[in-house]
């Protein structure tokens, strides 16, 4: 299996430094600054870049739940919410929302929920935030 691999730069203190951060592969490099992750700059964060991973990882789980189970999805949309709040003297990402709508012929929204609680827990992004709250909220569309 691949390793993959992403890097950041910081310059400066705390509030008035700024970085940059950057995926292995060249599909994406951008900005994060105090104000991106703490007030509402432009540019990234991590928590962001986290929820990206937490709902790309569990949409593709969930694809393969599906369809091993007879139910292949023809699309799944998943939001993630991290929530990045003050613990101690710190912060720390508390929990993590995903709402995942799909559209999957042929199957009921109690399986559909029940797959969907499968790859909550089985995918690998969930499986290292174990120690986060992660809610999950699902639906399908038609």
């Amino acid at each position: 299996m691949p390793v993959h691999t992403a890097n950041a730069i910081w310059e400066g203190g705390l509030q008035d430094g700024r970085g940059r951060m950057k995926l292995g592969s060249g599909a994406w490099e951008g900005p994060y600054s105090f104000t991106t992750r703490f007030e509402e700059g432009r540019g990234t964060n991590p928590e962001e870049l986290i929820g990206a991973a937490h709902a790309g990882c569990f949409s593709m789980a969930l694809s393969k739940i599906l369809g091993d189970a007879g139910h292949p999805p023809q699309q799944i949309r998943t939001d993630a919410r991290v929530r990045l709040e003050k613990s101690g003297p710190g912060f720390a990402i508390t929990s993590i929302q995903l709402a995942c709508r799909a559209r999957v012929p042929g199957i009921s929204a109690d399986e559909f929920r029940r797959l969907a609680e499968a790859a909550k827990t089985g995918c690998p992004v969930s499986k290292a935030l174990a120690g986060t709250r992660v809610e999950l909220d699902t639906a399908l569309e038609t």
